[in-house]
């Protein structure tokens, strides 16, 4: 239960003290009955609230979901050829949500979903720059030359790609596990800039984005951010 005017005002209708005095006035129904008591409670699950004869909708309260996303799943809501989606792994979650960005079919890794529409945006626009880091395993050892050559940018069919940050994390015999981290976000963009020198991706996994990581998380699990997440993330891309 909420006070009226605090519901009103949630729900975007104006400030607390407009949303009083639209009270006062009469302009407002629960459940059919014009209420002009300020400090009515109401229930929104149960009460049908209306002002102005036009009904209120509860204000939807914002989700953030970190998911390990595993290979065989598209980044979509829903796939036309039936594919499995990564809504698929939200078991028990009844907001709808959407992916922030996406993860190709065969990429494994941290993919944040939400219904928190501006954050979504600022998170994929490339003017906000948001880096995101790949471990990387990729065929053979690639030498100095072509570590410069992802460093320094990568010419594309649709350009030449911003400096990535690169570093070698493991060698082994016939393959290198890289750390990338890049600041935009093109389709297949890793893959491509790996194939550009002759090293070709065998296993990609990203593992943060901004300042959120992966961890522990299982594969194919999920969890809600903390609060303390949510901010951090909000943050980095301008928002309070």
């Amino acid at each position: 239960m909420e006070r009226l005017q605090k519901f009103l005002a949630h729900a975007g209708i104006g400030s607390r003290r407009s949303c009083e005095e639209l009270i006062l006035q009469g302009k407002v129904k629960i459940n059919g009955k014009v209420v002009t008591k300020l400090g009515t409670k109401v229930d929104p699950d149960v009460d049908r609230i209306e002002v102005n004869n036009k009904p209120i909708e509860k204000e939807e309260q914002n989700i953030y979901i970190l998911l390990n996303k595993p290979d065989g799943y598209v980044t979509t809501v829903k796939d036309p050829q039936g594919r499995p989606t990564v809504i698929d792994l939200l078991k028990d979650i009844n907001q709808r949500v959407y992916p922030v960005g996406r993860l190709d079919y065969e990429t494994e890794g941290l993919l944040i979903l939400t219904n928190d529409g501006q954050l979504a945006f600022r998170l994929t626009h490339p003017k906000y720059k948001i880096n995101k880091v790949y471990e990387v395993l990729v065929k053979g050892h690639p030498d100095n030359k072509a570590l410069e050559q992802l460093r320094n940018g990568i010419e594309l069919g649709d350009g030449l790609t911003e400096p990535a940050r690169v570093k070698i994390l493991k060698l082994m015999k016939n393959s290198t596990l890289l750390e990338v981290t890049i600041y935009e976000g093109r389709n297949r963009q890793v893959r491509r800039m790996c194939k550009a020198v002759n090293h070709p991706v065998l296993n990609l996994k990203r593992v943060q984005v901004g300042p959120i990581k992966l961890g522990k998380l299982p594969k194919g699990s999920y969890r809600l951010l903390t609060s303390e997440e949510v901010k951090q993330l909000r943050k980095s891309i301008g928002l309070r």
